[in-house]
């Protein structure tokens, strides 16, 4: 008889990494120079967004994804056309798997054709640049909601309270880095009204988190559908208007004709770009004709080339929500 050997090191059972450890990595060629801090800039809620870090020229999100958080980290050699991407947490294997779709592989900006000057710039200038495609709803929906009709300084200050407070620390390295996940949207549901005065957030865009939160569930088959009926089914909710369900269509479905009317800004910034003038909603549903059906593609790419009216006068001061005293 031969005589057992001895247990080798490789041949020791191995312990299954908690979730929150597991990690999933994935270099993906593409077939553009992608620009991954442009494509998802629009995800970044101002400055100080606890969701996102920079690193040495890498980027870090946390992101709520429907298998759980992840710490996302992607970083581009656009030379070599490949983007270098790793997960930590539960979400990892969602992260990675739609890594492609989320940095707009399925944007077709074939047949685009810029009318004026200023857009076949920007064009050129950003070739790197595609309309993202997330697919997480919810985490495009809430920050517009808190951004309704107050200040940048306002809806992003409002928006860090509430990730801080309701969040989670990001799994993996994101903890050390600060990062946090986003709240899910069981946890949004229940948050109290004083809590949410004290994040700066009035009643009524607090209303309308939580009765989007509710409806979680059902928002979240949105990116199945056609953008007709996705935008259609965003109205439809008391407090959604056609500002809000554009801010969401064009970061978590990929919609490139997603402008966002409503916004004195976009229509005062883009006319001024295509005109030399300032124009209102009206004047810029005029203005984006041409463009029909890539219309937000226009109003991305002027923005990314800092296309923006001179601006006069003092920042509004920003709006109490709780009692003096």
């Amino acid at each position: 008889m031969t005589a057992a050997q001895p247990a080798r090191e490789h041949d020791a059972p191995r312990s299954t990494p908690p979730p929150s450890c597991r990690s999933a990595r994935r270099a993906w060629r593409a077939a553009w120079p992608v620009d991954v801090r442009a494509t998802w800039g629009v995800l970044r809620r101002g400055a100080g967004d606890p969701a996102w870090r920079v690193v040495g020229g890498t980027l870090f999100r946390g992101v709520r994804t429907p298998d759980g958080p992840v710490t996302l980290r992607v970083g581009a050699r656009p030379a070599e056309g490949v983007v270098l991407a790793e997960g930590w947490g539960p979400g990892a294997a969602w992260a990675m798997g739609r890594l492609p779709e989320m940095l707009g592989e399925d944007d077709d900006a074939a047949g685009f054709v810029a009318h004026h000057a200023p857009v076949a710039q920007a064009l050129r200038r950003h070739p790197g640049w595609r309309v993202p495609r997330t697919g997480l709803v919810l985490e495009s929906l809430v920050p517009a909601v808190l951004e309704q009709k107050v200040t940048g300084q306002e809806a992003f200050s409002g928006w860090r309270r509430v990730v801080h407070r309701f969040g989670e620390p990001a799994p993996g390295p994101g903890a050390s880095l600060g990062l946090y996940v986003p709240p899910a949207a069981a946890t949004l549901a229940s948050v109290p009204s004083w809590e949410w005065l004290r994040a700066g957030v009035g009643p009524q865009r607090s209303d309308t988190v939580m009765r989007v939160a509710r409806l979680a569930d059902r928002l979240e088959e949105l990116p199945g559908l056609d953008l007709v009926a996705a935008r259609r089914r965003l109205v439809s909710i008391p407090g959604v208007g056609v500002w809000t369900a554009a801010e969401t269509a064009h970061r978590a479905l990929g919609d490139p004709d997603a402008v966002s009317f409503g916004d004195y800004h976009v229509a005062a910034n883009i006319g001024w770009a295509l005109t030399g003038r300032p124009v209102d909603d009206h004047g810029l549903v005029e203005l984006l004709r041409p463009y029909a059906g890539q219309r937000y593609r226009v109003q991305r790419l002027l923005e990314l080339s800092g296309a923006l009216r001179p601006r006069r006068g003092p920042r509004m001061a920003p709006r109490r929500h709780l009692p003096v005293g």
